[in-house]
C-alpha cells in the first residue's frame, strides 16, 4: 500500500532543496562536502539550575539526510564539525553544537530524510 503522507513528505522536501536552499561546505577534520541546505534557526530555552531561564538562539542548517556523505560513507553530524556558508566576499563558519544537554541535530520529518543541525557562530573570514 502506498504511503501518501511519506511521498507527500518527500515532495515537499523536494521543493525545499531545489527552491529554498544554498550551498555550503560541510567538514569534519580535513575531509569535506558542499551540499544544498536552507537556514533556519532553533530557540533553546534553558534552565540555569537557579530558577532562570536563558533563551539560546541556534542557526540551523537542512539538509538531505544522504547528501552528508564523508569518505565515501553517509554518516550523521557530530559536535565539533563545522559548516562553512558564503555569502559574497565573507565566509561565516559555524560549529555544530547545542546549548546544554540538548542533542546537536534532530530529523525534520517523520521518514528521517531531513537532518536539522544546530550550529553556533564561531568565525567570520574574509574569502
Amino acid at each position: 500500500m502506498v504511503d501518501l503522507l511519506e511521498q507527500g513528505s518527500n515532495w515537499l522536501q523536494a521543493q525545499r532543496h531545489l527552491h529554498a536552499s544554498r550551498t555550503v561546505t560541510y567538514q569534519r577534520g580535513a575531509e569535506t562536502v558542499d551540499l544544498q541546505a536552507t537556514i533556519g534557526k532553533t530557540v533553546f530555552e534553558i534552565d540555569n539550575g537557579y530558577g532562570i531561564s536563558e533563551k539560546t538562539e541556534s542557526r540551523d542548517f537542512l539538509i538531505r539526510t544522504a547528501d552528508l556523505v564523508l569518505t565515501g560513507q553517509q554518516v550523521l553530524p557530530q559536535r565539533g564539525d563545522r559548516i562553512r556558508e558564503t555569502q559574497g566576499a565573507t565566509t561565516f563558519v559555524y560549529e555544530v553544537m547545542a546549548p546544554g544537554k540538548e542533542p546537536h541535530y534532530r530529523y525534520s520529518d517523520p521518514y528521517r530524510q531531513t537532518l536539522r543541525i544546530h550550529t553556533k557562530h564561531i568565525d567570520t573570514q574574509g574569502v
